[in-house]
């Protein structure tokens, strides 16, 4: 299907929401409540419902990569199934986006599954700023995660979040973490999502401030934003690379090419937009490239403007 917006947009990159929960309760995602962040009692969606939907979305859109997320999607029972599934479809470049708490027992199961790649959600190297960002004390274990996976040969990049007051000072400490485990980390602007719709700007710690929090230890030169990217990187005179990811100073929406997909089987061209397209699983083509072209169609021209919906429900 040749499904193009006005800016030759496509969607190539499947984003999946395994389930809305949680087992850590971060500031930019919730607001924080036990009820929000204790695993959910509803039934999870079962690996062949995905399964399903993505190999409906696959035939008619060629997917060359998919990213699972959550809520935290290693509370997801059936993992590794799911992973499975999607590789039997021919589709290689499989990537996940977690929180590292389960993950130094469930890695090598993953990637023997066929995953590849993991963002790890990390935003603080001191325990009180991890406390203070995410509602959980045990940041060794996230680290045991992120090492575990390493070690089983997982790909792993960083995404921290960067907030105003609370986690600022965390900038140079993650850096260093990085370059010295030899991981990419990513410096997020935080996002006008949920119950930081309307509010984000209260915590934002932009880009140019970001760069210049890392000049007072390091020189560095930019590098070329790669097509699609969410990221923009900086290599420094070391040799080390940097990214930011400023959704809101310098937004990527121009060549994005994401589509996402939730638990419940809606679909969103955008997360500035938190209007669900339901699948059913048993539209016809010419009624699932209706849907499609409704989903193009919530794209934004060039800003990123965030909305109502809970990070929490639609995944990083």
């Amino acid at each position: 299907m040749d499904l193009q917006d006005k800016y030759g947009r496509d969607f190539k990159t499947l984003r999946v929401s395994l389930l809305s929960t949680c087992n850590l309760g971060c500031v930019y995602c919730t607001m924080g409540t036990e009820e929000e962040i204790t695993t959910d009692r509803k039934p999870q969606t079962p690996a062949a419902v995905f399964l399903r939907h993505i190999r409906k979305l696959h035939e008619q859109l060629d997917l060359k990569t998919i990213r699972f997320t959550g809520g935290e999607p290693l509370l997801y029972r059936e993992l590794p199934e799911v992973i499975a599934g999607v590789r039997a479809m021919g589709i290689e470049d499989i990537k996940m986006t977690s929180n590292a708490f389960l993950l130094d027992r469930l890695a090598p199961a993953l990637k023997d599954a066929g995953l590849q790649y993991i963002n790890v959600s990390l935003d603080a190297m001191d325990s009180d700023s991890f406390f203070a960002m995410t509602r959980r004390k045990q940041l060794q274990r996230t680290l045991k995660g992120i090492e575990t996976a390493l070690a089983c040969g997982l790909d792993i990049k960083l995404n921290a979040v960067m907030m105003k007051g609370k986690n600022d000072d965390q900038v140079l400490p993650l850096l260093e973490y990085a370059f010295k485990h030899n991981i990419r980390i990513r410096f997020l602007e935080v996002m006008a999502m949920g119950h930081l719709f309307g509010h984000a700007n209260d915590y934002k710690l932009s880009q140019d401030e970001i760069l210049d929090i890392i000049a007072t230890r390091y020189s560095f030169n930019r590098l070329e934003r790669k097509t699609s990217s969410t990221a923009n990187y900086w290599q420094t005179d070391e040799g080390h690379v940097f990214g930011i990811i400023a959704n809101d100073t310098e937004p990527f929406c121009m060549d994005c090419n994401r589509l996402r997909l939730d638990a419940e089987g809606n679909i969103y061209g955008c997360l500035s937009t938190n209007k669900a397209i339901a699948l059913s699983g048993d539209e016809t083509d010419a009624q699932l490239q209706q849907k499609l072209q409704m989903a193009m169609a919530q794209k934004q021209d060039m800003q990123f403007t965030g909305s109502e919906m809970s990070m929490l429900h639609i995944g990083g």
